[in-house]
């Protein structure tokens, strides 16, 4: 009996030793492949590029869940349990999108977030070429803030290998792109399968031979630490206060995953159930004369704890603008599609330069 017993040990001990020699393997393949942008990265860079003739511009911002968020979704991450939905489901919430683009034709700047180039999630469909290709002659710049090789959540189905990022695309060529990284949320070994977050700025020249700051940001969630999320914003402020001393313009939007300043529900969703972010974007974070841009008859984004049910699913504002001083907002407007195809519903913005 006693021999048995070693056997047993022996072949524990043995089994113990192989799943730490995996993980730490693993661990190590992980840190050794993972993704360490630099503070800045230049995208793009291009002399001679036409100068923009017009001054009255149209913007769509819109978070589309890497074409996996759409109305008949949930989502482990926030309580749900699906990790992504049937590949035939995927497809038509990619086919929405990229209806709703072509639709839409008339817009001058499309800044959109969650859009995967590679991933499991998405069945590796090469969602930043297929968007540019609906719209006819754009001109798109992609920047990365999700590149982990495999992705062990949740435990039951791992999202496994993600690529995706941020774009800006337009008919209008930019003269620069470059990658603002934001600060590390996390520490090691976490920070190894999380987002590595940031804003991509695209300049725009223009006949008054100044230049038009095009913004595309993408800030933390699931982080309820204020301070890292000031530190975020301060990055992305100082930016934007240099280019408009400069005497430029400078239009910001994105998925901020916090409301703006004041924000509360409103029109036919005013008594829906309404959940408020953890933090709220301070009403002093810019200068006087800096203007929030953003539409509280419809929410932006939507809980995913449930497929999508109005009245039931809470909703709120977390996709909006902010323009300097000198960019008149002429209409802001959520576009309701009742997070049809992702979890956010685009937001329309019309601006005038004012010179």
């Amino acid at each position: 009996m006693g021999k048995m017993i070693k056997i047993i040990l022996k072949i524990m001990a043995g089994l113990l030793l192989a799943l730490v020699l995996l993980l730490g393997g693993f661990l190590l393949y992980i840190t050794l492949s993972d993704y360490q942008p630099q503070p800045l990265e230049t995208l793009l860079e291009k002399t001679n590029v036409p100068v923009v003739e017009q001054d009255t511009f149209k913007f769509i911002n819109w978070n589309i869940g890497y074409a996996g968020l759409g109305k008949e979704m949930d989502f482990f991450y926030d309580e749900g349990t699906k990790v992504r939905p049937e590949k035939l489901m995927s497809r038509k919430y990619l086919d929405g999108i990229k209806a709703f683009v072509t639709a839409n034709d008339t817009v001058d700047f499309w800044m959109l977030q969650e859009v995967d180039i590679k991933s499991k999630r998405s069945y590796r469909m090469n969602e930043v070429a297929e968007i540019e290709a609906a719209k006819a002659g754009s001109i798109g710049v992609f920047a990365k803030n999700y590149d982990v090789p495999f992705v062990p959540v949740p435990v039951y189905e791992p999202m496994g290998s993600v690529l995706g990022g941020l774009m800006i695309f337009s008919e209008f060529p930019p003269s620069e792109a470059i990658r603002y990284a934001y600060p590390l949320i996390a520490n090691w070994p976490d920070k190894l399968f999380l987002l590595d977050r940031c804003f991509i700025q695209n300049r725009y020249p223009l006949q008054n031979g100044k230049d038009l700051l095009v913004i595309n940001t993408h800030n933390s969630a699931y982080v309820y630490d204020s301070a890292l999320r000031v530190h975020e914003l301060q990055i992305l402020k100082k930016v934007m206060l240099a280019e408009y001393d400069k005497g430029n313009f400078v239009v910001a939007g994105g998925d901020w995953n916090q409301n703006p300043p004041g924000y509360r529900p409103g029109g036919s969703y005013n008594g829906h159930k309404f959940f408020k972010s953890e933090v709220q974007m301070n009403p002093d974070f810019m200068p006087a004369g800096w203007n929030w841009a953003y539409d509280n008859s419809a929410p932006t984004n939507r809980q995913n704890y449930q497929a999508y049910v109005k009245g039931e699913n809470g909703t709120t504002c977390l996709d909006y603008y902010l323009t300097s001083p000198n960019v008149e907002i002429l209409e802001s407007r959520v576009i309701d599609l009742n997070f049809e195809n992702s979890d956010h519903n685009p937001v329309f913005l019309k601006i005038i330069l004012n010179d």
